[in-house]
């Protein structure tokens, strides 16, 4: 009979010998203390990631009087019942997170879209990660009052000299896409514009206006309101910008289903994408990879951005010190076939008589 080895917990030690520090570095690298490099804390998380090694949450909880809980949630929809669990971009930033969280020994608890006091004032955690908070949210006051630690991914639009965040590049992301756009041929570049009160839409539509500007071309805009129904609201957005006189040569989508949007109503008109129209969106959907014909998408890389959240929330929880409060992540294209312009047809040569 064949007896299976017990698996043991690699020691601090094993770590620090992989990763070719001390034992101290290993700990206030896993910790979120210290003043270490940012090369060094990967080189010691990638080393406890290869050889399995977590911490032990909870007795360094209960020994420092903490939770070893994190919670994560988005107030962008306000109390509406979304699931934003299951829309692409919360989906790989929640995952990525959550193994971020548990490489680090903590929990990373997904809490709802409320704006309920009580829930906040209550949960027991020891910081927060808040996506995408709008100007005037309650969330944020609520915390600063609790004096808990806190996180969020995007900019508040009204900073605080105590704010921390990580936030793509809204001025790279625009100028990827349009530079892209413009390099296929496009001329006339319109951009579909949510309309609400956090600064992704304000800083992706001042990125757009300001690109547009700088390269002498119109800034073609219709706006929608992204509350409370943002489906229709956006496609009756896009068919007014496919309506103009002269039309578009392009559009761009800034939420994850606006590809799908503008391809329908691209079709509803009789416009062949790409030949007649170029399309591109910022979104996080694989179903893009598929649809006919495939859509350009551009990445905020929220697989990046939660790995940089909870590295700042550890660090902000154990009051490390030269911590780097406001992160700025880049942005990535995938250029597909929406955005590839044919050559035009050959001409037929005439035979002679």
């Amino acid at each position: 009979m064949t007896i299976s080895r017990v698996w043991r917990r690699p020691t601090l030690g094993a770590v620090a010998e992989r990763a070719g520090v001390s034992t101290a570095t290993v700990s206030n690298a896993l910790n979120g203390t210290g003043r270490l490099s940012e090369a060094t804390r990967q080189r010691v998380l990638t080393a406890a990631r290869e050889l399995g090694h977590a911490q032990a949450t909870t007795a360094r909880a209960v020994a420092r009087g903490s939770t070893g809980v994190l919670g994560l949630t988005t107030t962008a929809y306000g109390d509406l019942p979304v699931s934003y669990t299951e829309i692409p971009y919360y989906a790989q930033l929640t995952l990525s997170a959550m193994a971020a969280a548990h490489e680090r020994g903590y929990m990373l608890m997904v809490m709802p879209n409320s704006l309920s006091p009580w829930m906040w004032l209550n949960m027991p955690m020891d910081g927060v990660i808040h996506v995408e908070p709008r100007t005037d949210d309650p969330v944020r006051a609520l915390l600063r009052e609790r004096g808990i630690p806190m996180v969020t991914d995007g900019r508040p639009l009204r900073p605080h000299w105590n704010d921390a965040w990580v936030d793509t590049d809204h001025d790279a992301a625009m100028s990827l896409l349009l530079d892209h756009l413009a390099e296929s041929g496009a001329r006339r570049i319109a951009l579909s514009q949510p309309v609400h009160d956090d600064a992704y839409a304000r800083l992706t539509g001042r990125a757009y206006t300001s690109w547009c500007a700088e390269h002498g071309m119109p800034a073609l805009v219709e706006e929608y309101a992204v509350l409370p129904d943002y489906f229709t609201a956006e496609r009756e957005a896009v068919g007014r910008l496919l309506d103009r006189d002269p039309r578009p040569d392009a559009v761009i989508g800034v939420y994850s289903d606006s590809g799908h949007t503008i391809l329908a109503a691209a079709r509803q008109r009789g416009l062949r994408v790409p030949r007649d129209l170029l399309v591109a969106c910022v979104s996080e959907d694989p179903d893009y990879a598929t649809t006919n014909p495939s859509i350009t998408t551009l990445s905020l890389r929220p697989d990046r951005v939660g790995v940089e959240v909870v590295d700042l929330l550890i660090s902000l929880i154990n009051a490390r010190g030269g911590v780097n409060r406001h992160r700025v992540i880049q942005p990535v294209l995938i250029p597909r076939r929406s955005t590839r312009k044919p050559p035009p047809n050959p001409r037929r040569r005439e035979r002679p008589e």
